[in-house]
C-alpha cells in the first residue's frame, strides 16, 4: 500500500472524523458550560466513562484487536465469512448483556471503587448522584459492543467510513440534550439537580450510543455479509485464545486508568474540602484529553484503520520487511500531522481551551489548557505506540504488547500517586498530564524494541530524522509568534470570546502556514506528497 493508497483509503474517514471532532467538541463544551468543572461534573463524567472502562476492559480491547485479523483468515471459508462473524457477535452479545445486568446491580461498587472520595463525610449527594448516572449509563456497554462488531465486519469488507461517521449521530444527540439543559434549566449544581434532570442526562447519553450502533446495520447488510443469530463457539478458540493476553493488555491499560480517576478525584475533593471552588480534578484531565485526541484521531485512526487489513494479509504471507515499510511510512506520514500539533498544545494550550470552553470562567479554562500542554508532550509517542501496537495485532501476536503496556502504566502509577503526595491538590491534574507524557515517551522505546522479533531492526532513526525535521519546522514557525503572544500579553487578559477566537484563529493560522513553509524548505517529502494528493482530489471534484 503505497502513501497515495494510504491517502485515498483514509480520507473519507479522516472528514468523517473531523466533523465527529468537531461535534465532539461542540458536546464536551456544552457539557462543560451545563455541568461546570467542578464535582457535579466529575460525577457525570466518572459514570459516563464507566461503560468505557468494562466494555474495553473485558471485550472491546479483544475484538479490536483480533476481529480484523480473524475476519480476513474467515473470508476463505466455504461461506465468506458469515458463520465466524455470526457466532462471534452472538457470543460477544450474550456476554455484554450480562455484564450490563451484573454493573447496574453492583454500581455502588464500581463508584466506590473509581472516585471513592465520593465516600468521604459530607459527600454523600455526589456519590448517591454518580451512582444514578452509572445506572442510566451502563446500558451503553452492550451498545458500544454492538458498534465494534458492526464496524469491524464493515472495515474487514473494504468499508472504513460508516465508523467514523456513526458517531456524529451520537454527539448531536447529546448535544441535544444538553442545549435544552443551557436553554431552559437554571444553572446546575450538586445541592440543586433533581433526579430527574440526572435521569434525562443519562438517558439522553445512553441514547446517542445507542443511534450510533444501530446506523451500521444497514451498512453491513450491504457489505455482503448476511450476520444471523448463531449460538456456539464452534470456530471461536483461536480468537478467544488470543484475546486472553488482549485481556490482560487492557486490564493493566484500565488499572492505570482507575488511578488517574482515583487520583483526579481526590484532587477535586481535596479542593472542595478546602473551600475552593475551582476544578481541578477529573472533568479538566478528560477535556483536555478530548483536545489532544483531535490530531490523533483526524489522522492516526484514520491512517491505521485503513492500513490494518493491509497488515494483515501482509503478516499471513509472511511478509515481514514489507510489513516494516508500512509501518515506518505510517509513523512518517501521521507525524506530519501530530508534530506540529504537539508544539501547539504546548506552547498554546491555554489560548486553545479559553476559546474552545467558553461558558465557564477563564480561570477554569485556561487551566485545562495546561494540563493540556503538559499532556502535548506525549502526543507523538502515544500515536507512534499505537500504530506499533497495530503491528503486533497484524501478526495477531497479543502476547508481546503486553509487556510494553505494562511499563507505561507502572511509569503513570508511580509518577500519579508521587504527585498526588507532593503536590497542591490545585496542579495535580498538570501532574497528570505530565504523567501521561512521560510514560509514553519511554514507552516508545520499550514498544519498538518488542517489534522487532516480527520485523527485524525497527529504530527511532528510521523515522527519527523525519520528526526531528518535522519539529525544527514546527518550532520555526510557532516560537517567535509565542514570545510575540508573551509580548503582547495576550495570555494574560480576559478580553471578550469573539476577541479571544479571533486572536486563536490568527495564532493558528499563521503558525500552519509558517510550519508548510519551513517544512517545504527543509524538503520533507511526506508534506510534498499530501500537497499533491490534496490537490489532485479537488481537480477531480472540481471536474
Amino acid at each position: 500500500m503505497k502513501n497515495n493508497e494510504l491517502f485515498r483509503a483514509s480520507g473519507v474517514m479522516a472528514l468523517g472524523t473531523i466533523f465527529s471532532r468537531i461535534t465532539g467538541f461542540f458536546r464536551a463544551v456544552l457539557g462543560v458550560a451545563v455541568l461546570g468543572t467542578a464535582l457535579l461534573a466529575d460525577t457525570y463524567n466518572v459514570a459516563n466513562t464507566m461503560p468505557n472502562i468494562l466494555y474495553n476492559l473485558l471485550v472491546g480491547g479483544a475484538l479490536t484487536a483480533i476481529f480484523v485479523p480473524q475476519l480476513v483468515r474467515s473470508f476463505s471459508d466455504a461461506d465468506g465469512g458469515e458463520g465466524f462473524a455470526s457466532r462471534l457477535v452472538t457470543t460477544i452479545s450474550g456476554i455484554l448483556l450480562l455484564l450490563v445486568l451484573v454493573g447496574v446491580i453492583f454500581a455502588p461498587a464500581l463508584v466506590r471503587l473509581y472516585a471513592p472520595e465520593f465516600s468521604e463525610v459530607g459527600f454523600e449527594r455526589e456519590l448517591e448522584i454518580a451512582i444514578a448516572f452509572t445506572r442510566y449509563c451502563l446500558p451503553q456497554i452492550f451498545f458500544l459492543g454492538l458498534f465494534t462488531m458492526l464496524g469491524q465486519v464493515a472495515n474487514s469488507r473494504g468499508s472504513f467510513a460508516p465508523l467514523m461517521w456513526a458517531p456524529i449521530a451520537n454527539n448531536l444527540i447529546v448535544i441535544a440534550v444538553f442545549g435544552g439543559f443551557l436553554a431552559l434549566q437554571d444553572e446546575l449544581a450538586v445541592g440543586t439537580i433533581s433526579s430527574f434532570q440526572v435521569q434525562l442526562l443519562g438517558w439522553g447519553t445512553t441514547a446517542g450510543v445507542v443511534i450510533q450502533a444501530l446506523i451500521l446495520i444497514p451498512i453491513v447488510k450491504r457489505s455482503g455479509i448476511k450476520l444471523r443469530l448463531t449460538f456456539g463457539v464452534k470456530g471461536l478458540g483461536k480468537s478467544f485464545g488470543l484475546a486472553g493476553w488482549t485481556l490482560i493488555y487492557v486490564l493493566i491499560s484500565q488499572l492505570g486508568y482507575l488511578v488517574t480517576v482515583n487520583v483526579a478525584t481526590a484532587a477535586a475533593v481535596r479542593n472542595a474540602q478546602a473551600g475552593i471552588e475551582a476544578g481541578v480534578g477529573f472533568t479538566p484531565y478528560t477535556s483536555a484529553y478530548y483536545v489532544m485526541l483531535l490530531p490523533y484521531s483526524i489522522v492516526t485512526i484514520s491512517i491505521i484503520t485503513a492500513l490494518l487489513p493491509h497488515l494483515s494479509r501482509l503478516a499471513i504471507e509472511k511478509k515481514s520487511v514489507e510489513v516494516r515499510e508500512q509501518l515506518i511510512r505510517a509513523i512518517k506520514m501521521v507525524g506530519v500531522i501530530t508534530v506540529p500539533s504537539a508544539i501547539a498544545l504546548i506552547l498554546f494550550g491555554p489560548l486553545i481551551t479559553e476559546v474552545l470552553y467558553m461558558g465557564i470562567p477563564i480561570e477554569d479554562s485556561r487551566y485545562i489548557g495546561y494540563v493540556l500542554a503538559a499532556m502535548g508532550f506525549g502526543l507523538i509517542p502515544f500515536s507512534i505506540n499505537l500504530i506499533l501496537i497495530r503491528g503486533f495485532n497484524a501478526f495477531e501476536d497479543t502476547k508481546t504488547q503486553v509487556i510494553s503496556i505494562f511499563i507505561i502504566n507502572v511509569i503513570s502509577v508511580v509518577l500519579s500517586y508521587l504527585f498526588l503526595a507532593q503536590l497542591d491538590s490545585g496542579i495535580v491534574t498538570i501532574g497528570l498530564g505530565f504523567a501521561f507524557s512521560l510514560s509514553y515517551i519511554v514507552g516508545l522505546f520499550v514498544t519498538l524494541y518488542l517489534i522487532r522479533r516480527h520485523v527485524g531492526s525497527l529504530r527511532i532513526r528510521d523515522f527519527g530524522k523525519q520528526h526531528t525535521l518535522l519539529i525544527v519546522a514546527s518550532l520555526a514557525a510557532m516560537l517567535p509568534i509565542y514570545f510575540l503572544v508573551r509580548y503582547l500579553q495576550w495570555d494574560s487578559d480576559s478580553a471578550q470570546l469573539s476577541i479571544r477566537a479571533l486572536r486563536l484563529l490568527l495564532i493558528l493560522s499563521i503558525s500552519g502556514v509558517g510550519y508548510f513553509l519551513a517544512s517545504h524548505l527543509l524538503k520533507i517529502g511526506e508534506i510534498a506528497g499530501l500537497r499533491e494528493f490534496a490537490t489532485r482530489t479537488l481537480r477531480r471534484r472540481g471536474k
